[in-house]
């Protein structure tokens, strides 16, 4: 009985033992608080890091030239997504421009000799029906009969209106054009209703034998004067011109005609001088040139072979 006293009053101290062990334990094995400041720290420096490498990775496509993307055409894809392509539409290749034979006449150097409305396409059809009509009336066999040959060897340095008188009635237009080779040649073409009406021709250089740094041409008189039988009756007002060569040693010329100044354009070799007449006349235009120092170098009133009174 006292044996089992003992074990009786042991099992409590037993059993307080036991419990005071596993406290112990318990608070032994018990995990440690949750460190929230280390693993907020961490978690933002991660973030700044990933940051970093997408910034960077920015930086670097957009430091790629805009000329590689359009180049390649491709899609690139960076850490924010994917970027659109650039795509650019091939340019046809223009087809090469076949190389063409002029068949027309040159033009003249200067606008002002394209007068009262006359285009230049009119000029080049008139030149054209002349030539033709030449071609068409050429006697055969004949080898004294001068070869004109084509527009395209001849340049227009003048067109303007012709005005009719009692002689040959109608107006109409002229076109003069001049050629180089393989004969020097000089035309005078008179157009009226479409139609090539008249062709004064001269061949050789525009000097002739002169030595004069101006010489006009003796033919061009056509160009200022209407009928003789109507002198002191002309139609007015009067479009006038004349031509002629010049050589190197003159750089300015000036023309008057009935007390009125014209223009003068020095084209190639060729002076054309051109104005409009509002009276009656008894003289030819009065030509001057210059040389480049401003000097005096010709007087049509001092040319001997120059026509000076109109008949």
């Amino acid at each position: 009985m006292s044996g089992e006293q003992r074990d009786t009053g042991a099992e409590p101290d037993f059993e307080a033992r036991v419990r005071e062990l596993l406290a112990g334990d318990a608070s032994t094995i018990r995990p440690s608080p949750v460190p929230y400041p280390e693993i907020r720290r961490r978690g933002v420096l991660e973030r700044r890091r990933r940051l970093a490498v997408s910034g960077a990775a920015l930086a670097a496509l957009a430091a790629v030239p805009v000329g590689a993307y359009a180049m390649g055409g491709s899609t690139t894809t960076g850490p924010a997504g994917p970027s659109p392509s650039v795509h650019t539409s091939a340019r046809p290749t223009p087809a090469p421009t076949p190389s063409v034979t002029p068949s027309g006449p040159a033009r003249p150097m200067s606008a002002h000799q394209l007068l009262d409305g006359i285009t230049f396409e009119q000029a080049a059809d008139g030149l054209g029906r002349c030539l033709d009509n030449n071609k068409a009336n050429r006697p055969a066999n004949d080898p004294a009969h001068l070869d004109l040959g084509d527009p395209a060897g001849y340049r227009i340095i003048l067109a303007m209106k012709s005005t009719g008188d009692s002689n040959t009635p109608g107006d109409g237009y002229f076109v003069v054009a001049v050629r180089e080779k393989p004969t020097p040649v000089r035309l005078i073409c008179t157009i009226k209703d479409g139609e090539a009406s008249g062709l004064n021709t001269s061949a050789g250089n525009p000097y002739g034998d002169s030595k004069q740094p101006v010489v006009p041409d003796m033919n061009s008189g056509k160009l200022y004067q209407q009928s003789f039988i109507d002198k002191g009756n002309w139609k007015l007002p009067f479009r006038w011109g004349i031509i002629g060569g010049y050589r190197g040693s003159v750089a300015r010329m000036t023309a008057s005609y009935g007390g009125s100044t014209g223009e003068v354009v020095l084209d190639h070799g060729w002076f054309v001088a051109t104005g409009t007449l509002h009276r009656q006349v008894t003289k030819a235009p009065h030509l001057k040139g210059y040389d480049a120092t401003g000097k005096l170098v010709y007087d049509s009133d001092q040319d001997t072979s120059y026509e000076k009174t109109l008949p």
